[in-house]
């Protein structure tokens, strides 16, 4: 049975407040397109095209809140089974989020207004540079390269939150200013979010995973 520290249910639990708004915002799209009653405004794209969408949501939700999990100490330590288990999935998962979200920045018809040429060059980078560390997540722990292994999922798993920052700055413009950013602002906006996140991932990789191994190989 897998028991987890109190800090690890409070971690978890800030993952779910914080992805709230685009996972489950997602998930209601996807009931939406699976016929039941519209509470969400109007996505002509994701009508003309649910398949994409769908995909997208459901991967993106595996991969922010299931993929959470796997950064726990209790799993990654003492359930090494589970956490290879949850890692394939979630190895899937981004991928598929992150394909998808090509696609649809791509293939979709965006106005000015929701979508520039900074922030379409923007997600085609990040969605490629997502499936990039990915794939060499897999690869690092394939060689046992544990260091390369989780500072490249920590980076993936940063870019795969960015749509949780921009809501949270999103919902904090409109707060402060009464209206919604749209145009180069809102392009703006939504890049720094996931500047942001790349951020933060730098700083826990220098403050928490470098540390760790060093202190691993010194007591050897």
């Amino acid at each position: 049975m897998i028991r987890l520290q109190k800090t690890e249910w409070a971690f978890l639990g800030l993952i779910l407040v914080y992805s709230f708004i685009p996972a489950f915002g997602g998930l209601i799209r996807v009931l939406e397109l699976a016929g039941g009653p519209q509470i969400a405004p109007v996505n002509a794209r994701a009508l003309l095209a649910p398949t994409p969408i769908i995909l997208h949501i459901l991967s993106s939700f595996l991969f922010c809140i299931v993929g959470a999990v796997q950064f726990l100490p209790s799993i990654r330590w003492h359930h090494p089974t589970a956490h290879r288990i949850i890692g394939r999935v979630i190895v899937v998962a981004g991928c598929v989020s992150a394909l998808s979200g090509l696609w649809m920045t791509h293939f979709y018809v965006f106005s000015e207004a929701l979508q520039g040429p900074a922030l379409y060059w923007v997600r085609i980078i990040l969605g490629a540079a997502m499936i990039g560390l990915i794939v060499w997540a897999v690869v690092a722990i394939g060689t046992r390269d544990i260091l390369q292994h989780s500072t490249s999922m920590l980076r993936a798993y940063a870019i795969g939150q960015g749509a949780s920052t921009q809501a949270v700055i999103g919902i904090a413009w409109i707060i402060t200013v009464g209206s919604e950013a749209l145009g180069p602002l809102r392009d703006g906006l939504m890049i720094f979010a996931w500047v942001l996140n790349l951020l933060v991932a730098e700083i826990l990789i220098r403050s928490l995973l470098r540390p760790a191994k060093r202190l691993r190989s010194s007591a050897l």
